[in-house]
């Protein structure tokens, strides 16, 4: 049997920007993932194609080197914290407006079928605690418009592909990083928005099962 291709499509939240390499979510569960081979019945080969910076704009640009040209069986995709955010050199504008998000990311399930995926986990975003300060141009703050486009990938997911997994990473890191008396900061660096070890940890743990799932799914089509 050929390697199951597991692809991460994202920006630094799967890069892991502003830690060491090794404790990333996204290296961590590659190890995992090697670590199972022998449970799940097949080689593993993990490729993280994440930019930091990126928007979903850009990564449109850039998938058919960084996705289609090596192929794919289980595609990450988590997009949304830059796309929703403001620079003063825009006048207001977000650096993509939330309908060509939404735009983007439905492109970037279909091409990631067309080229291979047989399943794909698209993820919201996590809470951030910028939630003081307006960005330039408005009265919005950072995590209005990261709730916001989280929100959207929500009710775009109703209308994707059933074989699409949508994680609502926003709501479910919310709830689990507001209990036994910890904030949301607790698991984010200083900037308020790339995650801590804690916060990989988080993210980890939210996803090691659904991609384990995925890549399992993969295999029992594959023995048919």
């Amino acid at each position: 049997m050929d390697p199951i291709k597991v692809t991460f499509f994202g920006d630094s939240i799967c890069v892991g920007q502003g830690i060491s390499i090794y404790r990333g979510w996204v290296t961590r569960l590659a190890q995992r993932l090697a670590e199972a081979e022998a449970r799940l019945g097949a080689e593993v080969l993990v490729t993280n194609a994440s930019v930091n910076g990126r928007t979903t704009r850009q990564a449109l640009e850039d998938m058919p080197y960084g996705v289609q040209s090596h192929g794919v069986d289980v595609l990450i995709v988590q997009f949304g914290m830059n796309d929703c955010n403001r620079w003063a050199t825009d006048r207001g504008l977000s650096r993509v407006s939330l309908g060509a998000f939404v735009a983007n990311i439905r492109e970037i399930v279909d091409r990631g079928f067309r080229f291979g995926a047989s399943r794909i986990i698209l993820n919201s975003n996590h809470p951030t605690s910028r939630t003081s300060e307006p960005m330039p141009g408005g009265d919005a703050t950072y995590e209005d418009e990261n709730r916001r486009y989280s929100e959207a990938l929500h009710d775009l997911a109703g209308s994707l592909d059933s074989r699409v997994a949508f994680q609502h990473v926003h709501r479910k890191l919310s709830s689990a990083w507001t209990t036994g008396g910890r904030k949301v900061a607790d698991f984010l660096l200083a900037d308020g928005l790339h995650l801590n070890a804690d916060g990989h940890d988080s993210y980890l743990e939210l996803m090691h099962p659904v991609v384990v799932s995925a890549v399992s799914g993969v295999v029992a089509e594959r023995s048919r």
